[in-house]
């Protein structure tokens, strides 16, 4: 076989795999890491568990959503530049498309009754999801007294106004400056950030407007994908550009569907500004993990044991729970109002504790719970 004809047959072996994870990754990032590793490391045998087990980690010590860049990762190491940008493009791809199609739903139908109904039972669903989350990530990222203090702080100075960039890279800098005293600054270890980029101004008018703000948002967020409510409360929200219910109900669309959270930028940037504010709201909110696994990767073997990096990446994550508890306490305000909706948040963190139920059978179950009782209430 040719090399030209290996080389195209590893990239559309690439394609029709993340094609289909992209299809059917429900669950959230840690449903798609899972599923990759099947594929990846027991069907396919393209690594072994160690190197999985690296760029997993990798994928931590840059900001942008975790699966997607693992699906990167692997696309690189498969088939370089060019698997890089299949992988990738291949996951996103129907998460998009499927979030699109919600979007012009919701922007010609979401004031109807039934929508509204149908989001009604939905909300408090995704609220407990994300506090499930919170939950079991927090175990993982507080590491000590040192690091709870660390978030307490977060989340006070948080709810004190304090916006969410400072936060991420003064508790990166706190916990560094700890728990490395002795240790010399690696002029290396900010270069994963694009400082720069935290000059850019909110999302203003149009589409250039839309696709800076998520540009800016894609380079500076560590964390789980439910951190990006936090970003988008204060880039969006706040401005007046969307409303609380916008928000959640964005964020509601992207836990139905499959694929990355980070697609609730496609619904918004529709919602803003129609199919181009969709695409670049897109392009701009996953371009730089592209950008940042093709800088990174060369690096992954000196990273695990980087004393430095260890400690940036301990303050970002329990600064980055800190804004995903801030976060969710402002929604649930506005989700979980009345009887009937806290029991439907109560029931799904129990569900969701008790058992290992896909979290997308529970959003459908909170939107029919919702029709139902809005027809019998009504």
């Amino acid at each position: 076989m040719k090399v030209n004809d290996k080389a195209r047959g590893e990239l559309w072996e690439l394609a029709l795999l993340f094609l289909k994870l992209g299809t059917i990754a429900f669950g959230g990032p840690a449903a798609h890491i899972a599923l990759m590793r099947t594929e990846v490391v027991q069907r396919r045998r393209w690594m072994d568990e160690q190197e999985f087990l690296d760029l997993m980690g990798a994928t931590n010590l840059i900001p942008g959503p975790n699966s997607t860049e693992l699906a990167i990762h692997v696309g690189l190491r498969r088939a370089g530049w060019r698997g890089l940008l299949v992988a990738g493009a291949c996951f996103i791809l129907p998460a998009t498309l499927t979030v699109l199609a919600f979007a012009w739903v919701y922007v010609r139908y979401g004031s109807t009754p039934q929508v509204q109904d149908l989001l009604y039972g939905i909300t408090p669903v995704i609220v407990a999801i994300i506090i499930h989350a919170l939950w079991g990530l927090l175990r993982t990222a507080v590491k000590g007294p040192f690091l709870a203090v660390v978030g307490i702080a977060a989340l006070a100075l948080y709810f004190l106004g304090v916006s969410e960039i400072p936060l991420l890279f003064g508790g990166a800098l706190v916990v560094l400056l700890v728990q490395n005293a002795r240790q010399r600054w690696s002029g290396g270890a900010t270069a994963f950030v694009p400082l720069g980029l935290l000059v850019l101004p909110s999302v203003s008018a149009g589409p250039l407007g839309i696709f800076l703000s998520f540009l800016k948002i894609g380079s500076v967020l560590f964390g789980s994908g439910y951190v990006l409510l936090a970003f988008l409360r204060s880039e969006f929200v706040d401005p007046g550009l969307l409303s609380n219910q916008q928000l959640i109900d964005a964020v509601a669309v992207g836990q139905f569907t499959p694929g990355p959270v980070f697609t609730t930028a496609t619904f918004i940037g529709y919602v803003l500004d129609g199919v181009p504010g969709a695409l670049l709201a897109t392009v701009g909110i996953f371009l730089p993990a592209f950008v940042f696994v093709a800088i990174t990767s060369p690096f992954i073997p000196r990273l695990r044991n980087s004393p430095v990096l260890s400690g940036i990446l301990d303050g970002v994550n329990v600064v980055s729970l800190a804004l995903m508890a801030g976060v969710t306490w402002q929604l649930g305000r506005y989700a979980i109002f009345d009887p009937v909706t806290v029991l439907i948040a109560v029931v799904t963190l129990v569900l969701l504790f008790a058992t290992k139920l896909n979290p997308a059978w529970l959003v459908i179950g909170g939107g029919g719970i919702g029709l139902a009782a809005q027809y019998l209430l009504g």
